[in-house]
């Protein structure tokens, strides 16, 4: 095989199945060499994770090939769609470092085209309008092994059939009484394609139609025309419309229009996760979560407000990759690509969160020294910043042993520990609460000498502790956040709810933390390393006199440890 043949071959493994298909259309000049998708939410929710990678595909393939992606909203049910969702959309869209320019669009858009593209198909004896109740049309579906049956209204005559659907839209029947199906094959082995329903009478307030419309276009009859209207070459969607496909190819032939194509990629399954809206809401609506954008929530919103960068949300969608199958992606994955990227880019501070107070008894009282400090080692271009050093000082509770066992670097009695970007402290001695048997303050000594990049006390700590300075030192609330379910499928057990697996003590909140005082004009959304501790988020709650600090993931897997035990 020649070198060239094999690049060739080599470059075609790389691509996703999708990626393959657009090489071989432009490869065959198919629509001119042009590629244009669509991203259709349903404004009837916030965007999850799932959205998350349909949106990096969509986008990001077409940018490679140098196309278009579209913005179209799905608004073909006013029951559950509202304005607030239409909005919260394209803000996550956009935070995910994505525009669709000009070509913001709606289902709603169509409804004259659509309504006349359903009066082509009476006129072509391919619809008829159906006064059957909706449990009739149901029991005439029939059984994947047993065919349908047609409905006595089936033979209607065209004149009938146009008269019917023209009240219908004028609005003379009642809601639910009167709808129109596409007339197909009452035995298909596909029961989409079974006569499904293309238009309901409902007399709800659209929230952007009003009250001009009673009928509305079902999914499967407004998702296909939307896209030839659009002119989209590949409309790519999840694999569980896989089984509409037919159907979305029924409408576009027999209408004669614009050919567009729908091809469908698995969906993103991620472990601990769950991405019905149906059950997001109950999440939202019986107290469980604060709302839509609660930190544990797996929306984008949520994922904002906890202090995932957009770019790790991208990345992780592309290390997921594009399958023809469902899979379970390990949510392990996201939490990596969170903190690969908050380690190039997030400053480092300090925070104690289960302060333990130290008393430094050789240190002069009332001093204050400034300790310089890296921001971040990984980027000298950060710089450097002072922290205050005094004779009283926080550490973390856990640092400290009374009787620690070989091998423990941190602080007790007779060991030496320096502190970061400090000086190395000696522990003397320590003070217990008489009625719990608590430590409640260390005592220590301080060498002089031994100040860090000035150090010449000969002194060899091994361990190193983050700290704060008392007097200094910002009180603030912390949130420690934990997945949300105990199980990594939580609704995919037959005969369970899946809130039988709702992880109660997925939020633990400290009142009390404290930070070093760099911190006090933090901004929410801004994000920190605070040494040995985590990643964390200025949640959007805080105010100016309460900083409210989110953690954003731990430094490492911790939970996949305790998994293991």
């Amino acid at each position: 095989m020649s070198e060239i043949k094999k690049t060739e071959e080599n470059n075609k493994e790389s691509l996703n199945f999708i990626e393959q298909i657009i090489e071989e259309d432009i490869k065959n000049g198919k629509h001119g060499g042009r590629v244009h998708t669509r991203f259709p939410p349903e404004p009837n929710g916030y965007l999850h994770i799932g959205h998350a990678k349909a949106i990096t595909v969509n986008f990001e393939i077409a940018q490679k090939y140098g196309g278009l992606t579209n913005l179209r909203f799905d608004d073909t049910n006013p029951t559950t769609e509202e304005t607030e969702y239409v909005e919260n959309i394209k803000h996550d869209i956009r935070w995910l470092g994505f525009d669709w320019d000009d070509r913001e669009y709606y289902a709603s858009d169509y409804f004259e085209q659509l309504y006349e593209y359903a009066v082509k198909l009476i006129r072509k004896g391919l619809a008829y309008v159906d006064d059957a109740s909706p449990e009739e049309i149901a029991a005439m579906k029939g059984t994947p092994t047993e065919p349908g049956k047609e409905s006595p209204h089936r033979n209607r005559t065209v004149e009938e059939n146009l008269d019917l659907f023209q009240r219908m839209r004028a609005g003379e029947f009642p809601d639910g009484s009167h709808v129109l199906r596409a007339k197909i094959d009452m035995a298909a082995n596909n029961m989409h394609l079974r006569d499904p329903l293309m238009y309901r009478i409902k007399r709800d307030h659209h929230h952007r139609t009003g009250d001009q419309w009673c009928i509305y276009p079902m999914y499967d009859f407004a998702h296909g025309q939307s896209d030839s209207i659009e002119g989209i070459t590949h409309s790519l969607c999840s694999l569980e419309f896989i089984h509409h496909r037919p159907l979305y190819d029924w409408f576009i032939e027999k209408l004669e229009i614009f050919p567009s194509r729908q091809i469908e990629f698995a969906r993103m399954n991620v472990a601990y996760m769950i991405t019905s809206k149906r059950r997001l809401l109950k999440l939202v609506k019986e107290g469980f979560v604060s709302g839509w954008d609660d930190p544990r929530m797996p929306t984008i919103s949520g994922m904002r407000r906890r202090g995932y960068p957009p770019s790790a949300i991208r990345i992780f969608c592309n290390k997921a990759g594009v399958a023809r199958r469902e899979n379970l992606i390990d949510v392990s994955l996201l939490e990596f690509c969170v903190r690969d990227e908050l380690n190039q880019t997030a400053p480092r501070v300090m925070g104690v969160l289960d302060p333990l107070k130290v008393i430094i008894t050789n240190y002069p009282e009332g001093k204050v020294e400034y300790m310089e400090v890296e921001n971040n080692p990984e980027d000298e271009s950060m710089g450097v910043r002072t922290m205050p050093f005094s004779r009283e000082l926080y550490i973390e509770k856990e640092d400290f042993m009374e009787d620690p066992p070989k091998k423990y670097f941190r602080m007790g009695p007779g060991q030496d520990v320096r502190l970061k970007g400090a000086y190395i402290l000696h522990c003397d001695d320590f003070v217990k609460d008489p009625q719990t048997g608590a430590v409640t303050e260390v005592h220590c000594t301080y060498y002089p000498d031994s100040r860090s990049g000035e150090d010449t006390s000969g002194i060899k700590a091994k361990g190193t502790l983050h700290w704060v300075s008392v007097p200094h030192a910002i009180e603030v609330n912390v949130q420690l956040y934990d997945r949300l379910f105990t199980d990594p499928q939580p609704d995919s057990h037959e005969g369970k709810d899946f809130m039988e697996f709702f992880n109660h003590d997925s939020l633990k909140v400290i009142e009390k933390a404290y930070v070093e005082p760099s911190l006090a004009d933090a901004k929410p959304g801004q994000q920190f390393q605070f040494l040995r501790m985590g990643y964390f988020c200025v949640d959007t709650d805080s105010s100016a006199g309460k900083l409210i600090f989110n953690r954003t993931v731990t430094l490492k897997d911790t939970w996949a440890k305790l998994q293991s035990k």
